[in-house]
Formats: C-alpha cells, sequence, structure tokens
C-alpha cells in the first residue's frame, strides 16, 4: 500500500526531472547561439576596423617587394664612384633599410607572407653578393650589368613574392 502511495510522488519527480532537462537543454542551446552571435558581431566589429590595416601593411609590403626589386634596386642605388665593395655595401644596406622601415607591417599580414618576404630580401642579398665575389666582376658598374643580365631570363625573387601577396589578398575577399 506504501508503494502505491508514492507511484504518485515519483510520477510527478520524473516529469519534474524530464521538464528541468528540457529546460536546461534548452536554455544552454539559448546561451551557446547568443554567445555565439556575440562573438560573430565582435568578429565582424574587428574585421571591419582592422581591414583597413591590414590592406595598408600589404600596400607596404607591395612597396617594400618593389623597392629591393634588382631591377627597380640598381636603377635607384647608383654607383658613386666605382669601388665593387662600396656598391655592394650601399645595396645590401638600401634594401636593409627597406625591410627595417616596414618590420611592424609583420603584425598585420599572415606568417607565410612575412616568411616569403623575408626569404626574398635574403634571397637578393644574397644574389647581389654571389655575383660580387665572382672574380670576372671588378667595378660597380660590372656589377650592376651582371645583376640585371642574372635577372634577364627568370623572374626576381621580388615577383615571386608579388604573386603570393596578390594570391594573399584575393583570399580575404
Amino acid at each position: 500500500m506504501e508503494s502505491q502511495a508514492l507511484l504518485p510522488y515519483f510520477a510527478s519527480l520524473l516529469s519534474a526531472i524530464i521538464v528541468g532537462g528540457i529546460a536546461y537543454l534548452f536554455f544552454k542551446k539559448h546561451t551557446d547561439n547568443e554567445q555565439g552571435r556575440r562573438r560573430f558581431l565582435l568578429l565582424k566589429d574587428t574585421q571591419s576596423k582592422t581591414l583597413p590595416l591590414r590592406l595598408q601593411a600589404y600596400e607596404r609590403i607591395t612597396l617594400l617587394l618593389e623597392r629591393i626589386d634588382p631591377n627597380s634596386l640598381l636603377i635607384r642605388v647608383k654607383p658613386i664612384d666605382n669601388d665593387l665593395n662600396k656598391y655592394e655595401q650601399e645595396l645590401i644596406r638600401s634594401i636593409e633599410d627597406e625591410f627595417v622601415h616596414n618590420l611592424s607591417q609583420q603584425i598585420y599580414v599572415s606568417l607565410e607572407m612575412w616568411n616569403v618576404t623575408r626569404t626574398t630580401k635574403n634571397t637578393t642579398i644574397q644574389i647581389i653578393r654571389q655575383t660580387a665575389m665572382n672574380q670576372k666582376i671588378e667595378t660597380a658598374d660590372k656589377l650592376r650589368e651582371a645583376v640585371l643580365n642574372h635577372f634577364m631570363g627568370e623572374v626576381s625573387p621580388s615577383q615571386k613574392a608579388l604573386a603570393y601577396l596578390k594570391k594573399e589578398i584575393q583570399q580575404l575577399f
């Protein structure tokens, strides 16, 4: 008899547990959706503010890559005298100065893009140094000519980096 008197209580308790569980799941889903919506709105707001900064950084990286491209570098940085070593150092200093001037841009571009930029700078310097070590090259003018001839038949590291940059920018949109 006692068990039959407890049966309505257990039925009520089971109903309350089921209703409580459903309410918990409903409110959990609602709060998760609300949190996701807030996160989306925050991300959207952040992107609207950072996108112009990122695009400006890509513009600065583009300018850097164009300025360290051997074809434009050798036209812009002319030898003062015919000393090969002085000219080699002047070219390298110009590349390093451009790079240092744009170091802060790395926080706005992807790690891969920054690595491509740094590799481009190092490769360009390496090519200038290797060309200057050639024993047939004795003057600054011969160095200019040899570096320009080196890139006549192939794409420069800067041009390869610019192609990568353009591809990365397309992924932003």
